[in-house]
């Protein structure tokens, strides 16, 4: 019964995103498709506020924005299917009331691989859900639904932790790689001639551009003796004058980067003001996420360093971890 209401869902959804892209086509508009993974668990129904509160402005990225909602229960859970389709019909709801359309549906199996799967059969611009469902371990950071989700999705994922208070204030971090071009090109482009959405941001949103630089070199890093054999090897010590010089080109570096992503986000019709830090990248965009009261972290999937076999960056799987806001993955 689950199963064939879920392959319905999905043949609903075909269906409409072809009309969608028939009405569209004539405008040279592409149409924004959204899956909201919902349990009913505090972090889903923030990400569900979320959704209509962005979308209470009317952006132009969300006309004609489809949102498929999707509730997996595992098999063991088939049970609670009625109080989960009340609480998926109320979220639904609310939603619906902004404007949006809305399908709903409830199928069985594994979280995260039905969430990511049904994602690509519809091809999902965005995929939304809760940090953490009904059943995470209490005290983690982040539930094992989210953490697969965003390890293995094909589109940007959504992170959103309750409490929802509007998206006020936006940290879009970059280092220069194709993942943080392409999350800038998600916020700053427009609608036009086969052109995918942006995300729909408030209008009086408040935008910061950070870019850490590597840590700096001690100087005793450069003393240490390695062993080789039945004797330690002495390296030169490196020259001051040499660390602050490379010193100097990263920071020209990080100042040209600042400058040229905000030229993207400006070129969008975005504000932006640009940070610069040296540290820990990870470290230092939560640091200063806390310390700004930062609503919503906007990332690349992978950085310029990581492992070619690695789908997640080892930075932006730290931020979604423990980051104490919601963040955007955007791949």
């Amino acid at each position: 019964m689950v199963m064939n209401q879920a392959k319905t869902l999905i043949t609903d959804l075909e269906n409409i995103r072809r009309s969608e892209m028939n009405a569209e086509t004539k405008q040279g508009i592409v149409p924004f498709q959204v899956l909201l993974a919902y349990d009913g668990s505090p972090h889903a129904r923030a990400a569900t506020e979320m959704l209509a509160d962005l979308a209470r402005g009317k952006p132009a990225c969300l006309e004609d924005c489809h949102l498929a909602m999707l509730a997996v229960l595992p098999t063991q859970y088939i049970t609670g299917h009625e109080q989960l389709q009340s609480a998926l019909t109320q979220a639904a709801d609310m939603l619906r009331n902004q404007g949006i359309q809305v399908s709903q549906e409830i199928k069985a199996g594994n979280p995260a691989a039905s969430i990511n799967r049904v994602a690509d059969e519809i091809r999902a611009d965005l995929v939304v859900l809760g940090a953490k469902g009904l059943r995470a371990t209490l005290g983690i950071l982040l539930g094992g639904v989210a953490q697969q989700v965003v390890e293995y999705s094909s589109c940007p994922v959504l992170v959103v932790r309750e409490p929802y208070r509007g998206i006020k204030r936006l940290l879009l971090v970059t280092d220069g790689s194709d993942c943080s071009q392409k999350a800038a090109d998600y916020l700053a482009r427009h609608p036009g001639e086969g052109t995918p959405r942006r995300f729909p941001l408030p209008e009086d949103v408040e935008i910061r551009l950070m870019h850490v630089l590597p840590p700096s070199i001690p100087s005793e890093v450069t003393l240490r003796a390695w062993t080789m054999g039945p004797e330690a090897l002495y390296p030169p010590p490196l020259p001051a004058v040499e660390i602050e010089e490379l010193e100097k080109q990263e920071t020209r570096f990080g100042e040209q980067l600042l400058a040229e992503t905000a030229n993207i986000l400006k070129r969008g019709g975005l504000e932006v003001k640009s940070v610069l830090k040296r540290g820990d990248a990870a470290s230092e965009i939560i640091e200063y996420s806390k310390e700004n009261q930062i609503d919503l972290i906007v990332c690349g999937s992978r950085g310029l360093s990581e492992v070619a076999g690695w789908l997640l960056g080892t930075v932006s799987r730290k931020l979604v971890h423990y980051a104490g806001c919601s963040v955007l993955v955007v791949k």
